[in-house]
């Protein structure tokens, strides 16, 4: 599983591994040994395993879980609705999300959703709270 998750997020990235070695070399603590691309082709194809402060490293660059990389996670099924109700700070191109900006997503998904006819209305939101519309302009004389 490994092997398999670390070609794929390298290649998703469009890295090679020398460049992949050159990343992982930038930050070496004291006594680390440098990585190499015939180490990572190695990791790759299985025929040897990195030790636990790689699978660190190479979790960290890819912003995946160390569970992701060696398979006891599967991050390739997410649920949107539980991702934003979930505490984890979300971000939308490096933007962050606040609550009402998650609210207003998970609103615009669930009503596309129906539209497109994949749910019955008892499978939307909840919405816990009533909308006024103000039909009157106070200050036209409407």
């Amino acid at each position: 599983m490994f092997p398999e998750r670390l070609r794929a997020l390298r290649r998703g990235k469009g890295i090679t591994l020398k460049q992949l070695a050159k990343a992982l070399n930038r930050n070496l603590a004291k006594g680390e040994s440098k990585n190499t691309e015939s180490q990572i082709g190695n990791w790759e194809r299985g025929e040897r395993n990195p030790n636990y402060l790689e699978v660190k490293k190479l979790a960290d660059y890819f912003d995946v879980s160390m569970d992701y990389l060696v398979g006891r996670y599967n991050n390739d099924q997410v649920d949107l609705a539980k991702a934003m109700i979930t505490t984890s700070k979300l971000t939308y191109n490096d933007t962050p999300l606040d609550n009402n900006d998650k609210y207003e997503i998970l609103q615009l998904v669930s009503g596309y959703l129906h539209a497109r006819g994949r749910r019955s209305t008892g499978d939307l939101l909840n919405i816990d709270h009533q909308e006024t519309l103000d039909l009157f302009d106070n200050h036209n004389g409407f």
